[in-house]
């Protein structure tokens, strides 16, 4: 077998076998093909597109390629949910001890965030002591035994996504709907769900702006997982502003207390009960996703959910008491509100760009060397179809540095008011289940 031949076989528009991809991912993991070779064959790629059987083979050759992770030895369907991203999203800090809460087992594995806002283990470190470093067994165990644990990302887990990702990055071949699907799908498979619930951002803040390519995007990946044995279905949910309140790691953190205690964001708590809701009947806890919904809702108004989140973050080190006082919580120097130069509606929130203003304070990370600033971010205090009046505030900047006024321009540029009232968006814009 010859690289040159497998890259015009697809150039050429032609299946290539399973046989024929293993070659080509295992190679390029073992640095046998080099990287112009496997170049040519993205870019190939990007213009032909994959088939459905091309798509899973490509999946599952990436997720043999390194460590996978086994838990069969904990109790229960193991469900997982992954999110493409956004600004503000919360989720994962929410769903993990409400789902445990009703006996789904949440066996999660996070990363650190590059971007906006830290990734989930950054925000959870937000809670003094809690700590991931925990080996496989105790993992295990904890699950087990809570029904919710978090664990830092193997580092050898997909071995030849990161490659592939890193060559795709400076290569102009990111935009590619069949490798972003079995890039994102590889990572789940390897971290060992029985099955994947995936929420599919889409809108300004989304990695796919518009609701067509979220969809299709959506569509890939649930073919993959089901194509290769795992349940899976995906939510597609609106990303055009931020989701919630709160962009920024210890303030995400109150926000999800605050929603486990049936006090948080409209639009945050219920994208939290449909993918809670679908999580639940996957798992097999309730017969209907009415029943999944209603569970979770007990959970929330009976405090179990609550309950959870204090067990969860007692077990792995942290201060559990932050739950019933979040001002334990990192907290920022100074606070500045951005007030509305003029009365109206909210029309528009860029979400990405308001993003960028959270990491201009330190909330995120520029690079992988950048060092966060857990207490500092923004809290919104409209959103899209609010009305203001001058003066009013539009946003509550925490930061731990004086001067704003970078901060505050930016803000002011992505935040549109006009005269007319405007609808807000619809939440979600659809679920794909084939």
């Amino acid at each position: 077998m010859r690289m040159v031949d497998l890259i015009e076989k697809k150039r050429d528009g032609h299946e290539l076998t399973t046989e024929e991809i293993n070659y080509i991912i295992k190679g390029y993991t073992e640095g046998s093909i080099p990287d112009y070779q496997v170049s040519a064959f993205t870019m190939a790629v990007v213009f032909r597109g994959m088939t459905e059987k091309e798509r899973a083979d490509i999946t599952m050759a990436m997720v043999e390629s390194g460590d996978q992770i086994d838990l069969s030895q904990i109790e229960g369907i193991k469900v997982d949910k992954h999110s493409t991203g956004g600004v503000g999203d919360t989720t994962t800090l929410v769903l993990g001890p409400l789902v445990a809460a009703v006996g789904v087992p949440v066996a999660k594995m996070s990363g650190r965030g590059l971007g906006h806002t830290g990734g989930t283990i950054d925000k959870l470190e937000s809670v003094a002591g809690f700590h991931v470093e925990i080996d496989n067994d105790e993992f295990i165990e904890l699950v087990n035994k809570n029904k919710i644990a978090v664990i830092g990302q193997s580092g050898n887990l997909t071995p030849a996504d990161k490659k592939l990702y890193s060559l795709r990055d400076v290569t102009g071949t990111v935009e590619s709907i069949p490798l972003i699907a079995s890039s994102i799908m590889s990572k789940k498979i390897a971290a060992g769900a029985d099955a994947i619930v995936l929420d599919v951002k889409t809108g300004a803040g989304a990695f796919m702006k518009t609701l067509d390519d979220s969809k299709e995007l959506a569509h890939a990946m649930v073919r993959i997982g089901n194509n290769v044995g795992r349940r899976t279905m995906a939510v597609i949910s609106d990303m055009s502003q931020p989701l919630g309140f709160a962009i920024g790691n210890a303030l995400e953190v109150k926000e999800a207390i605050d929603t486990l205690k049936g006090e948080g964001p409209e639009d945050l708590t219920e994208l939290c009960l449909t993918l809670g809701s679908h999580m639940v009947f996957l798992a097999g806890k309730a017969g209907s996703l009415q029943e999944a919904r209603g569970l979770l809702e007990k959970a929330i108004d009976d405090g179990s959910a609550l309950e959870k989140m204090k067990v969860f973050l007692s077990s792995q080190g942290g201060d559990a008491s932050v739950v019933d006082d979040p001002s334990k919580l990192p907290q920022a120097k100074f606070t500045f509100e951005l007030e509305a130069k003029e009365d109206g509606y909210v029309a528009e929130i860029i979400a990405d760009e308001v993003g960028t203003a959270a990491m201009l304070l330190g909330a995120g990370r520029a690079t992988k060397e950048s060092v966060i600033d857990l207490a500092v971010g923004l809290v919104l205090r409209k959103k899209i179809g609010g009305e203001v009046k001058k003066g009013e505030s539009l946003v509550t900047i925490y930061s731990n540095f004086e001067d704003v006024s970078e901060v505050k321009e930016k803000l002011y540029e992505n935040i549109k008011i006009s005269a007319a009232k405007v609808d807000a968006p619809i939440l979600i814009h659809g679920e794909v289940t084939e």
